[in-house]
């Protein structure tokens, strides 16, 4: 694995070698060691979880991989990933092709419960990866609550998505894992749904049902660059933290003193003025540029037709639109810009559903 530098400033240079390590490895329980006891039941358990849209991080200098935190500001939609969940005596198969960051993620849930046993896992995801729709944090998402169920339920939703963040890993092609970022954003809204502001540490701080009435579009512009891996690295360790340095107390301050009382009210042209601020401030404005500065141009015509808001997920190149226009009207205003609607959905003010199967 590679070992790759982080420079934030003049005097921070760092260096982070990446070690891949074999799933059920480096687990961390949270402290929930011996606190709670799971109680194996009988059946199978399903879990379906929003995918997010994850707006901002807020400080990249508070995390770093194996590290969760730095805050963060994103929204659930209604586009699923669904896990079914069954216990049995031993072992752990999964019917799924990223096996190894669930098998990790079912060794952190077991060791936290004092569970001994196996699992037998279905999931299927929502097919859109690394392109900025939290597709690995929605699966955990929804394979942590199952098998919580499954478990007899002794974890709060808070528990599960605290220990996703801090077992938060990603595939290698050889079937290992290795630590990745996690802010939490994801977990967070697609547990409770609606829009939510994290703090550092994976702290929860506000939630709000969003946009109820309004339509939700995500465009995928062309972009030759990678969304994922050694160039994410490179792209959130190194001119992202630079950025963050200048401009982390403005992102927060328009969060609390703008934002919140927007959503509060309602107020999604407000919302949407606040969001383009931030898509050319600190980090935010460098995973943009990421794509090159005609990401920038797409979104700029978009806000130009009338699109109340208009704001770049993660580390792209997805960009969510929220609106009252109908998809009539977005198809024409996507079409002279050379694009298509890759999803047309809703923002999920109810976040994870667990059922027992029949």
């Amino acid at each position: 694995m590679p070992t790759m530098k982080i420079r934030g400033g003049d005097l921070d240079l760092v260096e982070y070698e990446f070690v891949a390590f074999s799933p059920g490895e480096e687990i961390r329980t949270c402290g929930l060691l011996g606190k709670v006891t799971a109680d194996p039941q009988e059946g199978t358990f399903t879990a379906v979880a929003p995918a997010r849209i994850h707006l901002s991080v807020f400080d990249m200098n508070r995390f770093a991989p194996g590290h969760p935190g730095g805050g963060g500001l994103g929204f659930a939609i209604r586009l699923y990933c669904q896990a079914e969940v069954s216990c049995t005596p031993e072992g752990i198969e999964v019917e799924h092709p990223r096996a190894s960051i669930i098998r990790h993620f079912l060794i952190a849930m077991s060791r936290a419960v004092g569970y001994t046993g196996g699992f037998h896992v279905v999931a299927t995801d929502h097919g859109k990866e690394h392109v900025g729709l939290g597709s690995t944090s929605t699966l955990l998402t929804a394979v942590g609550n199952a098998t919580n169920a499954a478990l007899g339920s002794p974890l709060s939703s808070d528990q599960i998505r605290v220990l996703i963040g801090n077992n938060y890993v990603e595939e290698t092609e050889g079937g290992d894992v290795v630590f990745g970022f996690e802010t939490g954003v994801g977990p967070a809204v697609s547990t409770h749904g609606g829009i939510g502001v994290m703090g550092d540490a994976l702290s929860l701080v506000y939630q709000h049902p969003f946009a109820e009435d309004k339509n939700v579009f995500i465009v995928i512009p062309p972009t030759g660059v990678s969304s994922a891996g050694e160039h994410e690295f490179d792209l959130l360790m190194t001119r992202a933290r630079t950025l963050d340095y200048r401009d982390r107390e403005l992102k927060v301050y328009m969060i609390m003193m703008d934002l919140i009382p927007a959503v509060e009210r309602g107020d999604l042209k407000t919302i949407g003025d606040i969001m383009w601020e931030i898509e050319f401030r600190g980090s935010k404005r460098a995973e943009v540029e990421h794509h090159s500065f005609a990401l920038y141009e797409y979104m700029s015509r978009l806000r130009e037709a009338g699109l109340e808001f208009v704001a770049m997920s993660s580390v792209g190149p997805a960009i969510a639109i929220i609106t009252e226009k109908s998809r009539g009207d977005m198809e024409s205003i996507v079409a002279s810009l050379g694009l298509e609607i890759a999803v047309e959905a809703a923002v999920d003010n109810q976040g994870v559903q667990v059922t027992p199967l029949v």
